[in-house]
Parts: structure tokens; sequence; C-alpha cells
């Protein structure tokens, strides 16, 4: 059989490209819940998300910057013995920290009122969730606004026998991870974070989290 350039060429970016069912898919997920502009692989067991995948649009990320904030909220589509709650994490030293974070998507009210839904939140620890992971966060909206669009999947990596907290029993995380990725512009970067608050923030720097993609699947079971 011959083969062409171009078959090979189409063959090189089909392997190259990332698919998102080999995370987001029924056996990894107790229930996948469409937020329409982002989507949440929520489990039953950690009750919290596993992954939480959605597209930016270059051209919206910086557009609006809404100040206005909305309240968490207790996620309705979730079975009532499965849902985190706001109050779970009064007083247990973890920070509400989103997956799909606000600030990408702060161009619409209605919008970034979804990303407040408590099962994209995770227990994160503070220096990471105010310092740190802000970076990575940043990040994705600048590669947006250059390469037009850039697509982010965020993972989350819980122990064995987790740290819990509050009155619904919330898995705390041991760590988290970001890809940034757009195949048609041949970009991909992975970040990976420890969820803990001895670093020192001052110090911290973006590349010093940056890990090979490939090992991502081999880190985020539990």
């Amino acid at each position: 059989m011959k083969i062409t350039l171009i078959t090979l060429l189409l063959l090189t970016t089909l392997l190259q490209s990332t698919d998102l069912s080999q995370y987001i898919n029924k056996q990894n997920c107790s229930q996948i819940i469409d937020k329409q502009v982002f989507t949440i692989c929520y489990d039953y067991k950690a009750k919290g998300a596993m992954y939480v995948s959605y597209t930016l649009d270059g051209t919206k990320v910086n557009a609006g910057n809404i100040n206005k904030r909305s309240k968490f909220y207790t996620e309705k589509n979730l079975p009532n013995k499965y849902r985190s709650h706001n109050k779970d994490y009064t007083h247990s030293g973890y920070d509400r920290g989103h997956l799909a974070n606000d600030a990408s998507f702060d161009y619409d009210e209605k919008i970034v009122v979804k990303t407040y839904t408590m099962a994209n939140i995770i227990p994160q620890a503070p220096n990471v969730n105010q310092k740190t992971w802000i970076k990575a966060e940043e990040l994705e909206r600048s590669v947006a606004a250059s390469l037009g669009s850039v697509n982010v999947l965020n993972g989350v990596v819980y122990g064995s026998n987790p740290l819990r907290i509050g009155k619904n029993q919330i898995a705390v995380p041991d760590g988290y991870w970001k890809m940034i990725y757009n195949d048609d512009k041949d970009y991909k970067k992975c970040f990976y974070y420890e969820n803990t608050n001895d670093i020192d923030v001052k110090e911290d720097k973006l590349k010093s989290h940056l890990v090979d993609c490939s090992t991502l699947p081999q880190i985020d079971r539990y």
C-alpha cells in the first residue's frame, strides 16, 4: 500500500491530538455535568470533581472583566448525598478553589455565575489558590488571546485515604494539574501543583510546576 506524505501528516496529527474522552467518560466519572461553557467529571466517592474541561475564546477572555462575583451554590443536578456545600469549608483551613476559574469567564454575568457551583470547587491550600495556581490560570487566558482559542483540562489527584472536611466529608486532594492546549497550533503545556501551604510564594515560578503531559494519566487515579 502506498502511503503519501499527506496521509503521514494526517496520521501524525491524529496521534498527537488530545483525546478528552480518555479523561471524561462514564468509567472515570460518577456523573458528567454539562454547565454549557464547561464540563465537570464528578466523583461521588470524593464528593468533588475529577476533571473539568473547557474552551476559551481569545476574543472574550479579557473583554468584560466583571467585578461582581456570585455566591457559591450547591449543584442541584447531583443527588443530595453526594453534594458538597459552602459550609463544608468553614474553618477547614482550605479555600474554595475553582477548577473552571471565574476570571476566565467574567465577560458575561450569567456565565461567570456558573463557575460558582460547588461541583466546580475543591479544597485548595490558601497559598496555592491565592498565589501560585493563579499563575497557570493567567497563562490560559494569555494563550487564548494569543492563539485565538485554547482548550483547558483540569485534573484532581486524590490519595487512597484522603483527609476529609465538613459535615459532608469532602475529600481533600493531594494535588491537581492543568493542561493548556491547542492541537491545531501545536501548543500543549501541563502544570502540576501539590496541595500544600508549605511553599515559598515569593520564589515560586510557573515553570517549576511544568510537567510532561504524558505522565498525567498515571497520576490522576486514586
